[in-house]
């Protein structure tokens, strides 16, 4: 098992009393693994202490605003690929054949997208490939990494740990798409109404034999589109399904 990803996934997640619990356990694990300097092993281990510092209600509540409240922040991949558009749905399903193709089993209600089960599924993988993946996703990782740093939170030392296991130098171009898009505000309790009204997407579509996989999943991350759900793909989109 790769421990670290195992790790960030968890401290990703939302907080329960038993991740608070384990805190002592996850940084253990994280000091006694190669894949991490003792610069990421420091990182994760100050986001441990950090969280071990607040009661469950103060760990939740912030929880809840950095991630739950705005897109900017959204711990959902493809979110900041796709928005809302209609190629958000085939990806998903692309991701979930992928998890299903190499026996990880889906037993949850979040989305295949979803950064904690993406770590959960790479912690399982050899490394080569979960490393390959995360490279992937580095301009997504690097864009949360430093809208958090901005907003001075230590979650952004979990991505920092992300980059340094990969290893992957993000796109600039596809790190700009991402930061060019206008950050949302968490106090904006309207706007976030609007953002829990819109349409649930469902899983479906035509993901045919040999549709997911790395391949696959490289196109989909590098497809920084952020059109609005009503507007008309362009010409040639259909191709690249």
């Amino acid at each position: 098992m790769n421990v670290s990803l195992k790790v960030i996934g968890l401290l990703l997640g939302y907080p329960t009393q038993e991740l608070l619990d384990d805190l002592p356990a996850l940084k253990k694990a994280v000091n006694s693994d190669r894949l991490l300097s003792a610069k990421g092993q420091k990182m994760l281990c100050t986001l441990c202490d950090d969280m071990a510092g607040l009661d469950l209600y103060e760990v939740q509540e912030r929880y809840v605003f950095l991630f739950d409240r705005t897109r900017s922040h959204s711990l959902h991949l493809f979110e900041h690929v796709h928005g809302e558009s209609r190629d958000r749905g085939q990806a998903l399903v692309d991701l979930r054949e992928m998890y299903l193709t190499n026996g990880f089993a889906l037993e949850t209600s979040e989305m295949p997208d979803y950064i904690p089960l993406f770590l959960e599924y790479l912690a399982h993988q050899p490394f080569t490939e979960a490393q390959e993946l995360l490279g992937q996703t580095a301009h997504i990782f690097e864009a949360l990494r430093l809208r958090l740093k901005k907003k001075g939170s230590v979650y952004a030392n979990a991505f920092g740990a992300l980059a340094e296991i990969s290893k992957a130098t993000p796109s600039q171009e596809l790190l700009s798409n991402i930061l060019a898009e206008p950050e949302d505000d968490p106090n904006d309790l309207e706007a976030m109404d609007r953002i829990w009204q819109e349409e649930v997407v469902k899983f479906g579509g035509n993901a045919g034999e040999g549709s997911c996989g790395p391949d696959r999943l490289r196109m989909q991350m590098r497809a920084a589109d952020r059109r609005p759900p009503d507007a008309a793909p362009p010409q040639n989109m259909q191709g690249d399904h």
